[in-house]
């Protein structure tokens, strides 16, 4: 078994084209079982990342940890997880994303009420 460790930021995202996302911290830990012409691997997410508020549209950062696991049939040497990660990482964050109540930027959700 292999473990390889590495740090996805906002960059990572950006590569992506998600615009959403302003900022990044996540740690993911994939661990990798060769058996011959494929791969089992388990792989965990954990960290935060930013995105702005939907009520008040301040920076809301929201933690991240979920895990998948796969069997792969690389098609060369090289085994690409960036879009299993990118796609299991967005598809954790909840639907509504909002600062918990009263933590909003009170200045910008004064105007909501009117």
């Amino acid at each position: 078994m292999n473990r390889f460790v590495w740090h996805a930021g906002a960059e990572f995202f950006e590569a992506f084209g998600n615009v959403e996302i302003l900022d990044a911290d996540l740690e993911v830990t994939a661990e990798v079982i060769c058996h011959g012409l494929t791969a089992e691997v388990s792989c965990g997410i954990a960290g935060t990342v930013t995105v702005a508020c939907d009520r008040c549209l301040e920076d809301l950062v929201i933690p991240v940890e979920t895990s998948f696991g796969e069997r792969y049939t690389p098609e060369d040497d090289e085994l690409d997880l960036s879009q299993d990660v990118y796609d299991y990482a967005c598809t954790s964050l909840p639907l509504q994303r909002v600062h918990p109540e009263g933590e909003c930027n009170q200045e910008t959700t004064k105007y909501l009420s009117k």
